[in-house]
C-alpha cells in the first residue's frame, strides 16, 4: 500500500486561523494517488513561496493519518482514492481538524461528488484542469474564510439544489440579508462582510444566520453556491 511522504517543516512563522498575512508559513497535504500530479502541484510553492508542502499521501487511510500527524493548513485532495475516496478522508479530517481547510482537486465535476463533498465540510472544489495559480488563489481564499468552486460545475451542482422547482430560493431574503450574501459569494469573512456593509461584525453574522435558516443550507459554501446559481434572476439590490 502506497505510504505517505513527509517533507520536513522549514523555518518561517506558522500561518495562525484567520486573514493570511505576509509572513505567515501555510502549510499544505497533497492527496492524490498519481505521483505524477503531486509532482506537478509543487508549482505552486514557486507561484507563493509561503507555501510549505509538509507531507504527500496515496490513499485515503494514509492521507486521514498525515493530516492528524502533520496538522496542515490545507489539503489538496483528490476524489477518487485507491482505499475508499477523499469525501470519507475530508470528513474524518474535518472531525478531528476542524480549522484544517480542504480543496478538493480532481477531473470529477459530478452533481453527486460536489454535493457529498459540500456535505462532508470541504472548503472548495476545483477540476485539475485549473492553472497553479488559480489553486494559489483558491487557497488564500478558503484560508480567509471563503468558499470556492469551479463555475464549470457550480451550476451544475445548485441545479440539483433548485431541485425541479423555478421558485427563486433569493426571493425570500431581505435586501440587507441579500446584500451579506453577496459579499460572503465573494469570498469575504464576516470581518469584512462587516466592514464593505458599515456593520459590526456580530450584526453581518446575525444576519448571516438568518440567511442560512431561510435558505435552509448548513455552510457558507451552500450559501454561495445557491447565491452564484440565482443572483442573475433575483431583483436588484437596492
Amino acid at each position: 500500500m502506497p505510504r505517505s511522504r513527509v517533507h520536513r517543516s522549514g523555518g518561517g512563522r506558522r500561518f495562525k486561523r484567520g486573514i493570511v498575512k505576509a509572513e505567515d508559513i501555510i502549510k499544505v497535504l497533497l492527496v492524490d494517488d498519481h505521483p505524477v500530479v503531486r509532482d506537478g502541484l509543487h508549482r505552486i510553492q514557486e507561484l507563493e513561496p509561503r507555501i510549505e508542502i509538509v507531507g504527500e499521501a496515496a490513499t485515503m487511510r494514509s492521507a486521514v493519518e498525515a493530516a492528524r500527524r502533520l496538522g496542515p493548513d490545507v489539503i489538496l485532495m483528490d476524489v477518487r482514492l485507491p482505499d475508499g475516496d477523499g469525501i470519507e478522508a475530508c470528513r474524518q479530517i474535518k472531525a478531528s481538524l476542524p480549522e484544517a481547510r480542504i480543496l478538493f482537486l480532481t477531473s470529477y465535476g459530478d452533481n453527486q461528488l460536489v454535493l457529498a463533498s459540500m456535505e462532508a465540510g470541504a472548503d472548495g472544489y476545483l477540476l485539475k484542469e485549473s492553472g497553479a495559480q488559480r489553486i494559489v488563489d483558491a487557497i488564500h481564499s478558503i484560508l480567509n474564510g471563503g468558499a470556492v468552486f469551479d463555475p464549470v460545475i457550480t451550476r451544475r451542482a445548485t441545479d440539483k439544489l433548485r431541485g425541479s422547482g423555478e421558485v427563486n430560493p433569493l426571493d425570500t431574503l431581505a435586501a440587507r440579508e441579500r446584500r451579506v450574501l453577496a459579499e460572503v459569494a465573494q469570498g469575504k469573512t464576516d470581518k469584512e462582510v462587516a466592514a464593505a456593509l458599515n456593520l459590526t461584525t456580530k450584526t453581518a453574522r446575525n444576519y448571516l444566520d438568518r440567511v442560512f435558516s431561510k435558505l435552509k443550507v448548513h455552510s457558507r459554501t451552500e450559501a454561495a453556491l445557491l447565491y452564484t446559481r440565482f443572483s442573475d434572476k433575483t431583483q436588484s439590490l437596492k
